[in-house]
């Protein structure tokens, strides 16, 4: 068992397919761990420390900069397809061999890519506030949403004020859990990461527009992903509407969704003890899923 926390744990670096990659690990190493995929412009540093550590009392959790993002080297690529690629190759880097999987919003994209390309490697997977291929963005350009668009072109003082509007709601309740959210969110003071070079948004951004423009039938690649699969929403996200994460469940043969209340696209962040609980449960393969399900049925007989 680690004894390091999210806010102590050193940065370290392992290289793959030309690539210096950033990543933080540390938790209870029993069973697989959980390695995950970070949101639009984020770093090492734009985790929920209580998510984190939650998930770290039940197993080792890892989370990195992929390629050419903060401190981690190389370029980032305009397709999910490509970062997944990269993800790979990290993964490979630790000598790992069976992972579970989690994706928050475009690391939620990257995440269905990699269990795509990867189907061996990925024992379970976790998507929060993600979306599917040609999926539902409004009249928003470029597959973002409207609200995505104004959001992040308006300024905030101070600068991470901008979180308070990306993950949370207007109301009071939200609010409030959005300050408290920004405490544990500023509370790493030593070692902290790099910050993102001008080059990671554009390629991002290209990367989303090509995830909206799949050709074929719509949703149909979802059938391929039979690993049990825990999809996580806000009942109001306005970054990746929620609609999205009901198209994923309708269309993946293993998942089950959790739909927070008065909840933006940080629903985990703001219910945090809830989603610590859920998912912790759900790794541990309490809760029948239908692989589970037909497993017992199978013994019986």
């Amino acid at each position: 068992m680690s004894t390091y926390a999210a806010t102590t744990v050193p940065t370290q670096f392992v290289e793959a397919n030309g690539i210096r990659f950033a990543y933080r690990r540390w938790g209870n190493r029993s069973g697989f761990p959980l390695v995950f995929n970070q949101h639009f412009t984020g770093n090492l540093d734009n985790w929920d420390p209580a998510v984190l550590d939650g998930l770290a009392k039940e197993r080792e959790v890892i989370i990195f900069n992929n390629a050419g993002v903060a401190s981690s080297t190389g370029e980032v690529p305009t397709t999910f397809a490509g970062m997944a690629k990269n993800a790979e190759a990290f993964i490979d880097g630790l000598g790992l061999k069976e992972i579970a999987l989690l994706g928050f919003s475009i690391g939620g994209m990257v995440a269905q890519q990699i269990t795509l390309d990867r189907p061996e490697l990925v024992r379970k997977l976790i998507l929060v506030g993600t979306a599917p291929r040609n999926h539902d963005a409004g009249n928003g350009q470029g597959h973002i949403t409207p609200e995505t668009a104004a959001i992040f072109g308006a300024t905030y003082n101070p600068p991470e004020n901008l979180w308070l509007k990306v993950f949370f709601t207007d109301s009071e309740m939200s609010q409030a859990a959005g300050r408290e959210f920004l405490k544990r969110y500023m509370s790493r003071t030593e070692n902290g990461d790099a910050p993102i070079n001008d080059k990671v948004a554009p390629a991002q951004i290209a990367a989303i527009g090509q995830w909206g423009t799949h050709p074929g039938e719509r949703f149909a690649y979802l059938r391929n992903i039979k690993q049990p699969t825990l999809v996580v929403s806000g009942d109001h996200d306005v970054i990746v509407y929620t609609v999205n994460s009901l198209y994923l469940v309708k269309n993946m043969p293993n998942a089950k969704l959790i739909l927070y209340h008065d909840a933006n696209h940080g629903s985990w962040y703001q219910n945090h003890e809830n989603f610590v609980f859920e998912a912790n449960r759900f790794l541990a393969g309490y809760g029948a899923t239908a692989e589970t399900s037909v497993r017992a049925q199978s013994a019986s007989q």
